[in-house]
């Protein structure tokens, strides 16, 4: 075997020597470079895979959060709409109180207008009857005095 190293100029020892120096250099950069390469590639893996985990999880919190505010929006609507309801109903009470209140005034102010009139023409005949029985008073004082 020697003899075919020799004929084909491969020195035995030196292709020991390079045999043990490619396993040193290979154990070496196992050791110190491709475990620590594999390491952090494990771990980004992770970080990769918490990242969609967290995704997918905020995804549904957020269509749950969807879901609520649509929830909300339809009980805040449902609520205006009851307070635009009653707000309703107390404007028409309201009305129909102030109108029967300015009817009971005016019924109020008719009959003190009523009244009054009916005083003013009491003291207008009252006054016609004074001036009548002044003028019956002085017509009989000219009609006696032209008798006598």
């Amino acid at each position: 075997m020697q003899e075919l190293f020799s004929a084909f100029g491969i020195d035995w020892k030196l292709l020991l020597a390079q045999v043990l120096n490619f396993g040193i250099v290979l154990a070496a950069l196992s050791y110190f470079l491709y475990r620590p390469v594999l390491n952090t590639l494990e771990k980004r893996r992770g970080v990769l895979a918490k990242g969609v985990e967290d995704a997918e999880r905020a995804g549904q919190m957020l269509a749950g959060a969807d879901a609520e505010a649509a929830s909300r929006v339809v009980v805040a609507e449902t609520e205006a709409g009851e307070i635009v309801s009653r707000a309703r109903q107390a404007a028409g009470a309201e009305k129909a109180a102030t109108l029967e209140e300015a009817r009971v005034r005016a019924e109020h102010m008719y009959r003190e207008a009523a009244a009054r009139a009916a005083e003013e023409a009491a003291r207008a005949l009252r006054e016609s009857e004074r001036e009548i029985a002044r003028l019956a008073m002085l017509a009989a004082e000219k009609v006696l005095a032209h008798k006598s």
